[in-house]
């Protein structure tokens, strides 16, 4: 396949490094350790491309993947003759390149929502300026944009007349218009067919785009062509599929608003115009890797979108090992190449199981020897399999073992992540009284609260002010002091109302916590102040579009409100409001890309926190690679440095780090070493506590792809289907007839990882050293 397909230098330099000493695929590939060094490969493969194509036609991707890609970009621009500079270059074949200058590129932009404002942050027009334009120093008169607010409408009216909604009706192409607005509306439909026609000419005047950069969707779209896409497709307008609305939830503030916004994007045909055309897809992690199999393993077909790049001899897919995991070259090269290990036994073993539909029990030696992959595994015996069941038990031992005078410190990313990580092996922790447990959330989390959502709740708090129900603004030190007293009762009245199951009640415990935060953070002083102050918040947001940057006062009351979630659901268990700690680390910003973790801004708070709490157990969320929420990595890195530093003024060989991961990534079992049995009862409370206290994540305005609903859901299906595997190596049997009745009752299984400081540390490490000597 290599021969096949000649490698630039860039290329060849990050083939040797990868190790790949096989590639069948349809596309040929590059894999790299993690999402920032694909930033990095990425980077360095487009400037060797620019330094050889000056005056060349490029097209490059918006949102959050291409945050490395645009950093390192312009990191060696800024740095070519720089110490750190040159020897990036040398090591990856650009020592004898020529610094490239950009300013004579032509630039494609390659989709966009519609219809959305061009000066709206988060439109795709607005990003593109940003990014590329401004920062890499494009000439703007070589550009082709797509700015909603230029393209031409019937009576040259603007969207928002035509379109007051924001909602285009495509099935107007095909039926007659029943209203004068609606005929107005067929005309401009028309319209914007008619300009993307002309916007995909103009493009191929150019000669078809020449260096193609995007990533991939979870169903397999490239720019916004879906799954289903004619592969000789286009620039059109064009309708989303829920896959895509769920990942553009984020950019448009919520699935209410992407699930109703139509796009307009270059077409499939339009990104393999070019014969000679670089053509690359990124794509970091493995919640993307079956996406990834089935785009390079399958023959070109309008079901998987970017098989169409097999019309380029320059088409490559760029990987991080996550997201090439489940390639047929990638499972090869697991088991036939280093140091065989229990890990790859245990794998083999289980997906032998999955293959031949048999339970572990009943494989046999001759089973064995013909599977090209158990056939490896070193004295291949009789015994082989009862030692992958034994092993499997030892974890499940190790997870109903009963923890007592522990210190335990749970930390999650974002509140949600503790409970839908390991919410059942903490209720474990929680029922022995010797045990002392504290939680902490080490962002605001404010991106994930509505405007609307905020807008009802304070509109229904001040209906409650009306009818004086909300009698503490009435006490006389309650805006000097009193505000900041009795935050159990708060919790405790919300959760005595869940029990009585009286809404009403409910969301009068969520306004008084609301008054005390709009009284906290806006320095009110007096009723009257209150008052105004939240006309003043109502009136900001409802004139603010969904999706952009809220003030940051605003943004901390809306990270107030995550933070009173969180307090509720470890109420449920009797925790205090003390033992929840709101660390806010100052990298969360709300940006596009938000800042790397600052030593003493961000890593200071949590150094600080293990001192006060001194724990024994930390848990925390293990990103295998840096590849999902940029937030999990970043926490990930500033909670390794505070430990590391912390290491240092105290004797840590007894502290236990557990990594967990939840809907974002999954452990397989072969890589965990702990198993903790879930039964029905923890389904139960894991489903009810997130639905009565995660409030604003109830209506799922920022879904998963994989679930149009609350991600409670999707928790328990990996539970459940954790549990599936493990019976395979097992047997039902083994729980059903088990001598406890914890493990009798399983019905899923969560997988974990205990690592001792010095693991975790080399773990988070690796990652650290990928992004050393950036800005």
């Amino acid at each position: 396949m290599l021969s096949n397909y000649p490698l630039s230098e860039v290329e060849e330099c990050f083939l040797k490094e990868s190790g790949v000493k096989e590639i069948t695929t349809k596309i040929p590939y590059l894999t790299v350790d993690n999402f920032p060094k694909l930033g990095l490969l990425t980077a360095c493969r487009f400037l060797e491309w620019a330094a050889h194509n000056p005056n060349g036609v490029i097209s490059l991707p918006t949102g959050k993947t291409p945050e490395f890609f645009i950093k390192w970009t312009q990191f060696l621009l800024e740095n070519w003759d720089s110490k750190k500079g040159k020897q990036i270059r040398e090591q990856y074949g650009m020592s004898d390149l020529k610094k490239p200058v950009l300013k004579d590129l032509h630039f494609v932009q390659i989709d966009e929502f519609y219809p959305i404002s061009s000066s709206q942050h988060n439109s795709f027009y607005h990003y593109v300026n940003k990014f590329y334009i401004d920062g890499f120093g494009l000439d703007p008169e070589k550009a082709l944009l797509i700015n909603s607010d230029d393209i031409p409408l019937a009576e040259g009216k603007h969207f928002s007349d035509v379109f007051p909604d924001l909602k285009v009706d495509l099935s107007l192409r095909f039926r007659e218009a029943t209203n004068k607005q609606e005929k107005l509306q067929q005309e401009s439909i028309f319209l914007i067919d008619k300009w993307c026609g002309e916007y995909e000419q103009k493009i191929r005047e150019k000669g078809g785009i020449g260096f193609f950069l995007g990533g991939i969707g979870p169903d397999g779209h490239i720019a916004f062509n879906t799954r289903g896409s004619d592969i000789f497709s286009t620039t059109r307008l064009t309708e989303t599929n829920f896959e895509t609305q769920a990942v553009a939830a984020g950019d448009l503030g919520g699935i209410e608003v992407s699930a109703n916004r139509l796009v307009i994007t270059i077409g499939l045909d339009t990104i393999v115009y070019n014969p000679e055309a670089v053509g690359i897809i990124i794509a970091a992690g493995e919640a993307k890797a079956q996406i990834v199999k089935d785009s390079l393993e399958t023959d070109l077909t309008n079901i998987h979108p970017a098989t169409v790049l097999q019309k380029l001899k320059n088409g490559r897919f760029y990987l991080t090992k996550g997201g090439a995991s489940k390639l047929t070259d990638s499972i090869n090269s697991y088991y036939k190449t280093g140091e065989w290990t229990q890990a790859k036994t245990e794998k083999s073993i289980l997906e032998l199981c999955k293959k031949l539909g048999k339970y572990a029990s009943r494989l046999k030696l001759e089973d064995l020897k013909n599977d090209p992959y158990t056939s490896l595994i070193p004295n291949l015996s009789e015994k082989t399999v009862a030692s992958v069941i034994q092993s499997t038990i030892d974890k499940l031992n190790r997870g109903i073992e009963k923890e007592e005078n522990e210190v335990l410190l749970h930390t999650g990313p974002h509140h949600d992540d503790i409970s839908l990580g390991i919410l059942p092996h903490i209720t474990n922790q929680l029922s022995e009284k010797t045990n002392e447990a504290h939680f902490s959330v080490l962002t605001s989390g404010f991106t994930a609260v509505t405007n609307t959502f905020v807008i009802d709740t304070l509109l229904y708090t001040k209906k409650l002010l009306d009818e004086d129900q909300i009698q503490m603004v009435n006490y006389e030190d309650f805006f000097q002091t009193g505000y900041k007293l009795k935050m159990d009762k708060d919790v405790y009245h919300y959760l005595t109302n869940v029990a009585s199951e009286d809404p009403e009640q409910q969301k009068r415990g969520l306004c008084h916590r609301v008054v005390r935060a709009v009284v906290e953070v806006f320095d009110v002083k007096n009723n009257q102040k209150l008052r105004e102050t939240i006309n003043d918040v109502i009136s900001i947001l409802k004139n603010s579009y969904d999706g952009e940057k809220n003030p940051p006062k605003i943004q901390k009351l809306k990270g107030m409100i995550r933070e009173f979630e969180e307090e509720l659901v470890w109420a449920h268990f009797g925790v205090k409001v003390r033992n929840v700690h709101h660390l806010r680390l100052g990298f969360y910003t709300g940006d596009i890309f938000t800042e790397q973790p600052d030593k003493k801004r961000d890593v200071e708070p949590i150094v600080e926190m293990f001192r006060k709490i001194n724990p024994t157990k930390i848990s925390l969320t293990l990103d295998p690679e840096g590849s999902g929420p940029d937030t999990h990595y970043k926490v990930l890195q500033a909670t390794a440095e505070a430990v590391r530093q912390w290491s240092k003024e105290k004797d840590l060989s007894d502290l236990r780090i557990i990594g967990y991961r939840n809907v974002w990534f999954k452990f397989e079992a072969a890589e965990s070493n702990v198993i903790v049995p879930v039964s029905l009862g923890d389904l139960s409370v894991m489903e009810d506590s997130f639905a009565n206290c995660y409030l604003s994540q109830v209506n799922a305005s920022f879904p998963s792809y994989a679930h149009n609903g609350k991600f409670s859901t999707i928790a328990k299906r990996t539970w459940v289907n954790q549990l599936n595997d493990v019976q395979l190596l097992l047997g039902k049997d083994y729980f059903y007839q088990h001598d406890m009745a914890k493990v009798r009752a399983s019905h899923g299984l969560i997988f974990f990882k205990d690592m001792n400081v010095e693991e975790f540390i080399a773990h988070a490490r690796e990652l650290e050293k990928s992004i050393e000597g950036m800005i």
